[in-house]
């Protein structure tokens, strides 16, 4: 049975409810933040309802024809389900009635996704390329937006931090220009291809690690997150605290000796589940298809723990939101020049080793253990000098596809040519896809750029490659005897092998040689 409270936050919340039920006399019925005029409810799964009341009050909920009586717990919360129903863009409205009646208008019931992670799903459509249009033409009653603004929080909180600040907002340019462009490309394809109402909760923070986004019960499961995550979060808090005691102290002194005093207290760093507590907690209880994910920067020096930090992220939130198989589409890591400002010519004078790209991998890796996940790729969408790329339309596009194959089992083309396995003959490597059905060419029509291969010696060199059908070959005269492959392996990668449908192929290797980010 749904419980209100995740683990670890049960005794905490508890004692809160236990107080304010105490004060509260005859206090209204409320209904939760997520729930308000406009909101979208999932198709095809039961509907989870619910909110605080006086313990022992009855409440009544009415939507869509349906009743459901339900009585508020001795510590005031109570739950209502109805019904899976179907999709309709007839706003309806949804009553609950207690000693107080709270009557909601323009309910729909479509497809709710949660977009999720840090500044690149944070970057909001007005600041997106060549926006203006799109944004003029936004108004659709059948895409709509959420936004948790944000928050921390040291234990799981069952509600928002900031309660009256949240609701729901059908598409129109006054909320789209601000909200998330990736969640908002993403949702106008998919409403767009569904013919439903869609419905998306946008929950980020920019320069967020995946580690804060994830319960303190899955962390603290494994070995490696507390040697590598949490004791290393207790130094640096220790520190923190020292710089701010130093601060304090200076700015008393200054103060005593009446001396003006413009010194900026010391900012702190992130703390591992802090928004997973207040902008993921909250949400749990509600019934949606998926999630979108675009994150990644502040983990690429970690990029080969992220292989299962991203994975176990994934299990966690699929456990707690009681949902399966929640399907879990990320954006991949965008190209980026880290060194800002090289040439095209500094920056591919060479192959070389590159967190980022492990990173992607990393990303691939996870989604793959973890089924029914995917990864959109963006190699042709970069900014070489801004780890921002503005051009948010195509990654949300390319997410959009994966869930339209995968979920709505709609016949459409989602991803470009995937590496599949390698063959080393004589001279050269031959590099197998899996393409889609779909032939591979070059994007620009010139030589295939981006092709690396190396020897017994793992040195790596640039090479020349040929489409043949289904596979590329690779070779280059500096490499008699070649063992492996590596495609895009850059911070920024310059690339150019897509499908048929224009949709670029992802950095791999064939290599199982140490990453640089493995630790002992």
């Amino acid at each position: 049975m749904f419980h209100p409270f995740p683990p670890g936050a049960r005794v905490a919340a508890l004692g809160f409810l236990a107080s304010l039920a105490t004060l509260a006399v005859q206090a209204d019925a409320r209904l939760h933040p997520l729930f308000t005029d406009h909101a979208v409810l999932q198709q095809g799964k039961s509907i989870h309802v619910w909110g605080w009341a006086d313990p022992g009050e009855k409440v009544a909920v009415d939507f869509a024809g349906q009743h459901v009586a339900t009585t508020a717990d001795p510590l005031g919360h109570w739950n209502a389900w109805l019904k899976p129903l179907k999709a309709t863009s007839d706003g309806r409205p949804l009553r609950v009635v207690a000693h107080n009646t709270i009557e909601l208008q323009d309910i729909v019931v479509g497809e709710v996704w949660i977009a999720s992670g840090q500044s690149n799903m944070e970057w909001p459509l007005d600041r997106s390329f060549e926006s203006a249009g799109e944004i003029a033409g936004s108004t659709n009653p059948n895409l709509r937006f959420f936004t948790v603004v944000k928050a921390r929080s040291r234990i799981p909180l069952s509600n928002f931090a900031q309660p009256d600040k949240h609701a729901w907002h059908a598409s129109a340019p006054e909320f789209a220009k601000s909200f998330s462009a990736v969640g908002y490309y993403f949702g106008r394809d998919l409403q767009a291809a569904l013919k439903v109402p869609v419905g998306i909760i946008h929950t980020s923070w920019g320069g967020s690690p995946a580690e804060v986004w994830m319960s303190d019960d899955v962390l603290r499961g494994n070995h490696l997150y507390e040697r590598d995550i949490l004791r290393p979060w207790v130094g640096q808090r220790a520190r923190e605290v020292a710089q701010l005691r130093q601060w304090e102290a200076e700015r008393d002194a200054a103060k005593a000796a009446n001396q003006p005093f413009s010194k900026g207290a010391p900012g702190s760093g992130w703390t591992p589940s802090e928004l997973y507590n207040a902008m993921i907690s909250p949400l749990l209880g509600i019934s949606v298809q998926g999630g979108i994910w675009y994150q990644g920067e502040s983990n690429a020096g970690r990029a080969w723990e992220y292989r299962s930090l991203y994975a176990d992220m994934i299990r966690n939130w699929r456990r707690d939101f009681c949902q399966s198989p929640f399907p879990f589409y990320a954006v991949q890591l965008a190209p980026f020049d880290k060194s800002r400002k090289r040439s095209i010519e500094d920056i591919t004078k060479e192959p070389v080793e590159s967190d980022w790209a492990e990173l992607r991998e990393a990303q691939s890796v996870a989604s793959r253990a973890v089924g029914h996940a995917g990864v959109a790729v963006i190699t042709d969408v970069g900014d070489k000098d801004d780890i921002h790329p503005t051009k948010k339309a195509p990654a949300g596009a390319r997410l959009a596809l994966l869930a339209r194959r995968d979920v709505y089992h709609q016949h459409v083309v989602a991803e470009g040519p995937v590496y599949h396995s390698a063959t080393a003959a004589n001279d050269h490597v031959d590099v197998q896809f899996d393409t889609q059905g779909e032939a591979m060419k070059s994007a620009d029509g010139g030589p295939l750029k981006g092709f690396a291969i190396a020897g017994a010696d793992h040195k790596w060199h640039w090479a020349s490659a040929e489409i043949l059908g289904g596979l590329v070959r690779v070779s280059s005269s500096d490499v008699q005897k070649p063992l492996a492959v590596r495609y895009g392996w850059a911070d920024f990668p310059v690339v150019n092998l897509v499908n048929g449908a224009g949709l670029p192929a992802s950095p791999f290797r064939t290599d199982d040689w140490p990453a640089t980010t493995r630790k002992p």
